[in-house]
């Protein structure tokens, strides 16, 4: 058992994800670096879906009633045990009575804390993600606050040595300034040819409403042509009467500050959605922070399913070091 005695700005236990109830409007929720994420739970010799604690900004202080394995991995918020620095990308030994904390993060917006077996969270519609905006998942739908207490799980698969580590060439290197892929697509056809080129050639600034619903993009407004519109979307260009949002889509009210979004985020709605980041660089999003800069580049599926191709066998040499 764990006991968290400081609960950190958010910390939220999440999984892979809740996947395969989009239709009925329920996100995926879970782990927004899925690299970082599925690097942690490997270290510790668990099952590629175990649930985790995601920390953002500000990590948790949490007190071990247990002897464990532990990784850290994600953005650079230097941990410590007892008060003593202690390595990320680690597997590390943990005795009852330990206390990890953090330091202020410096790189990077998340972390994420595996422990051997999992967190014992109840599972809801095939996940123990933590949705917070219907209080669903995780450890009571919420996240952790002082005096909680974490059991831990049976998600452990394999027996992984303390001191393994994840070789510095696959570990991600973060920054403050950002580019981020996307597909264009879906209502692109709106935009004025011009903003259609301005999206793409300024640096955006991330604004405080960063979050795992979505992120909020500050940089100059964009025009929609003018079009009749169907019943009931109304005059504005840059609504329609309804749309899916695929997780990463962004859409830009009124013109007004681009929204891109992410895990936790509606499956729908009435804003039109001009492109989508393709999977592998919603591990990046996932590491932004407020008033970093983004500039967002295009590109078509083909170099999307290379990146993919990339990232996966980034996982399977990370698998070759941990399992051999």
């Amino acid at each position: 058992m764990i006991k968290v005695i400081q609960p950190g700005l958010q910390t939220t236990v999440q999984d892979y994800g809740r996947i395969g109830h989009y239709e009925v409007g329920m996100p995926p929720s879970g782990a927004m670096d899925k690299y970082s994420y599925q690097a942690s739970n490997l270290l510790v010799g668990n099952d590629e879906n175990a649930a985790v604690l995601e920390v953002t900004y500000m990590g948790p202080v949490l007190e071990f009633h247990q002897d464990l394995l532990i990784a850290i991995t994600g953005g650079e918020m230097p941990p410590k045990i007892n008060g003593q620095s202690v390595p990320m990308w680690e597997t590390l030994s943990v005795k009852a009575g330990d206390v990890l904390s953090f330091d202020f993060v410096k790189q990077g917006a998340r972390v994420y804390l595996a422990v051997a077996g999992g967190f014992d969270v109840p599972l809801i519609m095939e996940s123990r993600s933590t949705y917070t905006l219907c209080g669903i998942g995780g450890y009571q739908g919420r996240a952790l606050q002082a005096g909680d207490e974490l059991k831990i799980g049976s998600d452990q698969r394999s027996n992984i040595a303390i001191g393994t580590r994840i070789s510095d060439e696959l570990i991600p290197v973060f920054s403050k300034t950002h580019v981020i892929r996307v597909v264009m697509g879906l209502c692109s056809y709106r935009l004025t040819e011009e903003s259609k080129d301005r999206f793409f050639s300024i640096d955006w600034t991330v604004t405080p409403e960063a979050n795992r619903v979505g992120y909020r993009f500050k940089g100059e407004r964009l025009n929609f042509a003018p079009r009749e519109q169907p019943f009931g979307a109304g005059s504005n260009p840059s609504n329609v009467v309804d749309l899916g949002y695929p997780i990463g889509s962004i859409q830009v009210p009124d013109g007004v500050e681009p929204i891109a979004l992410l895990n936790d985020a509606v499956t729908g709605g009435g804003y039109a959605t001009i492109c989508t980041i393709i999977s592998t660089d919603l591990n990046k999003m996932a590491q932004i922070k407020t008033n970093e800069k983004v500039r967002f580049m295009a590109v078509d599926i083909h170099e999307a399913l290379k990146a993919r191709k990339e990232y996966q066998d980034k996982i399977n040499q990370m698998k070759q070091q941990v399992l051999g």
